[in-house]
């Protein structure tokens, strides 16, 4: 059953690039106590991901934290070291936090897992945008199609923010 408004996230754990390489940081140490725009991708350097989707955060991140976001994140069932070259290829890096669902454990506990086997992809994340504040879902805005990023959009993000914080 896919996560909706109002549910809390649940525990899981990411991997994120620290100081030493690849280290992991768990829902808590990412939601708690903080807002979140969290953006997912099918995966990094995909079409739309890469020229879209990911562009459209880097460009709004200061839009979004003069809202009151504490943290712009990314994941997506893709390894740290993906993530981390695609956030340095799109000019996110040190804007986005970047958060390696590699096994799409994340994925499948939110129930936004899908399965692009048919496309080469194997399981991966929808395509989503949501606001989160201390680890509970203020807005949600899932992608009916991978290759569509309107609904997920920064742009529909940051126009939903100040009604749902307010």
């Amino acid at each position: 059953m896919a996560i909706k408004v109002g549910d809390k996230l649940p525990d899981a754990k990411f991997t994120v690039m620290g100081a030493d390489g690849p280290t992991s940081k768990s829902v808590a140490d990412v939601f708690a106590g903080k807002k979140v725009a969290l953006f997912a991708v099918p995966g990094a350097y995909t079409p739309t991901c890469h020229k879209n989707h990911m562009p459209g955060f880097v460009d709004r991140v200061s839009e979004l934290k003069g809202k009151g976001i504490d943290t712009v994140a990314c994941t997506a069932v893709n390894d740290i070291f993906v993530l981390t070259n695609w956030a340095g290829d799109t000019g996110a890096e040190s804007k986005i936090e970047m958060l390696a669902d590699g096994s799409g454990d994340f994925a499948k506990a939110i129930g936004l897992d899908i399965d692009l086997s048919a496309f080469g992809l194997g399981l991966r994340s929808k395509r989503y945008a949501m606001l989160v504040d201390d680890g509970v879902v203020k807005v949600l805005n899932i992608e009916d199609s991978p290759p569509q990023a309107e609904k997920s959009s920064a742009e529909n993000l940051c126009s939903m923010i100040d009604r749902s914080l307010g």
